[in-house]
């Protein structure tokens, strides 16, 4: 039989496009949506950016980014109703403090199986958090070979904004110079909040605080005190050095330093009318766009206790009610990366989650602030992580401290009275 050369070159040619179809991954993207909590339209302008560009790398991923309310827990709240509902998104940013509370109601994914499965590595994440990330809910203690609730988006640490008119207005010696030399310390900073209360004329006031857990946390530590017992299973705001943290920023309040405590400083800081103002890396979006006076970071001043500034996180976490587990722990895994987190930290607002040296020397060149060497030194100073209540209730407890710590600093209870009584007015949080 004579073969017909043009059909059998047909043949091959059909023969080898399918062989060369059938080893394409034709299978559709996964269709997924993301949330987080950000500041501003800018920043969410960023993370929408971000989602588009992950959908165009053509990994599996077809993304829809959705922007959260920016202040309050409403954020969390919201969220659980959602979940119940069935409408919420597949993979959501939440505060560190919360990851306990969303993982014992079984709100999100423990995610160890699926990350086995991949080249992650906990270790290429600051510590601190991921002692939280990794905690069994049956025993309370971490277990990374069994859980992974999820993976910290970024971390953060507080500074002190300066006014450096204000600072130099008052005739004090400057507090970056302070902090070189090592003098930066509770007595120096009521120095110069004193000397700039005194010297900056009708309203203005020598620092100003945010009324929540981790500004006047941050004198317990500070002094020496903690929230909770060694274990996290109590209150323990009524220890001496505690006690001792509280009464000393209660002074500052008293002898007419600060901002009121609950009233939101920001505002008089950016309109020059605050020397020194407590806040995190989230400021500093903020404080970029000052243009009326001169202004920097420094390090919050040393107490009994050296370092124990907080180190902030919050975690991208994935519903449990996904339908895509394992393309919803390969976005987070996207959201953690380093080219993710190093266009985050562009913004200003955090610092990267990834403990590496490349990770910190794109950080520091992200200016203004000069001096990011600040929040640096913060995260390697012995800081107490944010972390959230395995065996207790972190809203309940926050609740019935912040409660107490306001009449504290508004002059409604003395320090005896606040003593005597917080823990067993927190002692709900733990089933007391």
């Amino acid at each position: 039989m004579r073969l017909n050369k043009k059909a059998i070159a047909v043949a091959l040619g059909s023969a080898l496009l399918l062989s060369g179809c059938a080893g394409l991954d034709t299978a559709e993207p996964a269709k997924l949506t993301w949330m987080t909590r950000p500041d501003n339209q800018a920043e969410a302008d960023v993370y929408a950016s971000i989602s588009d560009e992950i959908t165009a790398q053509n990994i599996g991923l077809n993304l829809t980014y959705k922007a959260g309310n920016s202040e309050g827990s409403s954020y969390q709240d919201k969220l659980k109703t959602d979940i119940a509902a069935g409408t919420a998104p597949d993979v959501f940013w939440i505060p560190g403090t919360d990851i306990a509370d969303f993982a014992k109601a079984g709100l999100i994914l423990n995610m160890r199986d699926e990350a086995k499965k991949t080249d992650h590595k906990d270790s290429d994440f600051y510590e601190g958090p991921m002692a939280s990330l990794t905690v069994d809910p049956a025993t309370g203690q971490p277990n990374a070979d069994t859980h992974l609730w999820g993976l910290p988006r970024d971390v953060s640490t507080f500074a002190l904004y300066l006014n450096l008119d204000l600072i130099q207005k008052a005739g004090v010696e400057d507090p970056r110079e302070l902090a070189k030399a090592g003098k930066w310390d509770w007595a120096a900073f009521e120095k110069t909040a004193a000397a700039i209360t005194k010297a900056g004329g009708a309203g203005v006031k020598g620092f100003g605080a945010g009324g929540w857990w981790a500004n006047w946390g941050y004198f317990v530590n500070s002094g020496g005190g903690s929230f909770f017992n060694a274990d996290r299973t109590a209150c323990a705001l009524d220890s001496d050095a505690s006690v001792a943290g509280l009464s000393y920023m209660k002074g500052l309040y008293d002898n007419g330093y600060g901002v009121k405590y609950g009233e939101d400083a920001e505002p008089p800081f950016k309109a020059g009318q605050v020397g020194m103002f407590i806040n995190g890396r989230w400021a500093t979006p903020g404080a970029r766009e000052i243009k009326n006076f001169a202004w920097d970071v420094v390090n919050l001043p040393t107490g009994p206790t050296a370092g124990k500034n907080w180190q902030f996180w919050g975690a991208y976490v994935v519903n449990a009610k996904t339908k895509n587990p394992a393309a919803a722990f390969k976005l987070v895994q996207q959201l953690t990366s380093v080219d993710v987190q190093g266009k985050i930290s562009e913004l200003g607002a955090n610092i990267p989650s990834r403990k590496s040296q490349a990770a910190i020397d794109k950080f520091l060149g992200f200016t203004p602030p000069e001096n990011n060497q600040a929040f640096v030194d913060a995260i390697s100073n012995d800081p107490v992580a944010e972390g959230p209540l395995w065996q207790g209730n972190w809203p309940a407890f926050d609740k019935a401290a912040g409660d107490a710590v306001s009449a504290l600093f508004n002059g409604t209870r003395t320090i005896d009275d606040f003593k005597a009584k917080v823990c067993t007015e927190a002692s709900g949080a733990f089933g007391g």
